[in-house]
């Protein structure tokens, strides 16, 4: 062990699926993420909380989304689980980091300090106020980033260079948000090594949420490539998890999602297939910020001795960008101009190409499938494919290079091992510290309750192998023994209802713990 606390760098990915990293079975180019992956540890059974804001909330806390104050999304339900901001009482783990001496900073997306309308620039003006806390405000001695979900990638809105907004018609022509976010976290990690102080860092991208951005010179060595379809791809990729050790090799793949249609009987391949090459590059292109930080890290002195984590704040994402979609929905809130004065068109036009800043559109849910590999379901739900993250921990100087562990472990975890690695206050967490399963010492973890979620009715209770799940608060729960049924395919809840009201009162006592409501939420 070194004798100096270690920095502490946490990487966040957006709407990234299971297998869409080359560590992780991915025919997708993250040399970047597979290098780092080879020189630390990887743990197979790793969740987040289901959706953006959620997750973002528990890992800035190390609590559980409700107790925090974002139980759903950032809109203010007037309930104390559903502010949309992080409740003011509860210390973030920058500042509990910062008064344990570590310099504190962070760049790309918030999403837990209140609601934005993305085209009402005036309505910004709210940031820093006491339902729209700020990055700098809670904890984080710098900051660049934007505050809301979701946005252009070339022209974003919400954007924020320390406590100062940045306007879209301010950026410069090639300006690209992912490689901007790691050109200014590499940028203060050269001002922190300056001071000898160990630094936390939080690199928050939005790559790869929607809307499908990114350069051509990125495109172009994935354009063709996805013409085989989402039914080959996923047989790919399941086979190189399990040759990688990721997954046993008996490991079946779940079914194609019933919304997903054969490949053989897709109207449009050539169009298909280019949405799914700029979700390639948009991954490509983030893992090449976060070389940019390696670099930097390296160049520094500080490589060996920083704690690099990396995960995804939700599985893969089905939305679909409809075109002259539901008021309030897509084209209201981010139809416009770019910079440069061109209409930007909202919506999966299939007479236009996707990735130009012109354009706004999602990759839509047959390639979440595949992002998803090998499990069912997406984004938002509570079943493994929106809950199940990639996750990576390098820190040369104590971890071991290239193992694989298969705990459980959750994002609540990273607060309570981020804690103990600097000294910091470890007082009321709901996660645990996960070093000892990094570095091998154990499998086991001493929770004091069973891993739980919930997010808009979706709900989950995981308990050593069993699994109580529902898609939905008027269905029914499903029971799963994920030993053997890591796809969730055999629901054994009518043979075991013993194990299924023992698990369902468990996650009461969670929910009334932490402030869970039946929806919907504004009734109460």
């Amino acid at each position: 062990m070194p004798a100096r606390r270690p920095n502490i760098l946490i990487i966040l990915a957006d709407d990234l699926g299971y297998s869409d990293i080359g560590c992780f079975g991915a025919e997708i180019r993250t040399p970047v993420l597979d290098d780092l992956a080879g020189r630390g540890v990887r743990l197979t059974q790793f969740y987040n909380c289901a959706r953006c804001c959620p997750t973002r909330a528990a890992l800035m806390t190390g609590v559980h989304p409700h107790r925090a104050g974002v139980g759903a999304m950032v809109s203010d339900q007037g309930r104390p689980g559903y502010r949309g901001f992080i409740r003011p009482d509860l210390p973030t783990v920058a500042e509990r980091l910062r008064a344990a001496g570590y310099a504190t900073w962070m760049s790309g997306k918030w999403h837990c300090g209140g609601d934005y309308k993305v085209d009402q620039p005036d309505q910004w003006r709210v940031a820093g106020d006491a339902t729209h806390p700020v990055p700098t405000q809670r904890g984080f001695d710098r900051f660049y980033g934007i505050l809301s979900g979701a946005g252009s990638y070339f022209d974003p809105n919400t954007l924020m260079d320390q406590d100062r907004f940045v306007l879209p018609a301010e950026l410069p022509a090639d300006y690209y948000l992912t490689d901007e976010l790691g050109r200014r976290a590499a940028g203060f990690i050269r001002e922190t090594a300056a001071t000898g102080q160990p630094f936390f860092g939080y690199l928050a991208f939005t790559a790869p949420h929607w809307p499908l951005h990114a350069p051509e010179a990125d495109i172009a060595p994935y354009r063709g490539h996805y013409r085989q379809g989402w039914d080959a791809l996923r047989t790919d990729r399941l086979r190189r998890l399990v040759a990688a050790g990721l997954l046993p090799a008996n490991q079946a793949l779940s079914e194609r999602d019933p919304a997903a249609p054969a490949w053989e009987t897709v109207a449009n391949p050539d169009w298909q297939a280019e949405l799914m090459a700029v979700y390639a590059a948009q991954i490509t292109a983030m893992d090449r910020a976060i070389g940019v930080v390696a670099d930097a890290l390296r160049q520094t002195g500080q490589f060996d001795n920083t704690l690099v984590v990396f995960l995804s704040d939700n599985g893969g994402c089905a939305e679909f960008l409809r075109e002259n979609g539901p008021p309030g929905r897509w084209p209201e809130h981010y139809s416009g101009v770019t910079k440069t004065g061109t209409r930007r068109v909202v919506g999966n036009s299939r007479s236009r190409r996707p990735g130009p800043a012109e354009t706004f559109m999602s990759y839509e849910l047959p390639w979440a499938n595949a992002s998803n590999t090998p499990f069912r379901k997406f984004k938002a739900w509570t079943h493994e494919g929106g809950i199940r993250t990639p996750f990576l921990a390098c820190w040369p100087a104590g971890l071991p290079a290239g193992a694989i562990r298969h705990t459980p472990g959750h994002v609540v975890d990273l607060v309570a091992t981020a804690c103990a690695l600097a000294g910091a206050a470890r007082d009321d967490l709901d996660g645990v510290n996960l070093l000892p399963v990094f570095r091998g010492e154990t499998t086991e973890v001493a929770r004091a309750e069973p891993l739980c979620w919930e997010h808009f009715g979706h709900a989950a209770i995981r308990d050593g192998h069993w699994k109580l799940v529902r898609a939905g608060q008027q269905q029914p729960w499903e029971l799963y023994d994920l030993a053997t049924d890591r796809i969730e395919q055999r629901d054994r809840a009518a043979e075991l209802p013993e194990v299924v009201e023992r698990l369902q009162a468990a996650w009461q006592t969670w929910a009334d713990r932490c402030g869970v409501l039946p929806l919907p939420i504004n009734a109460q």
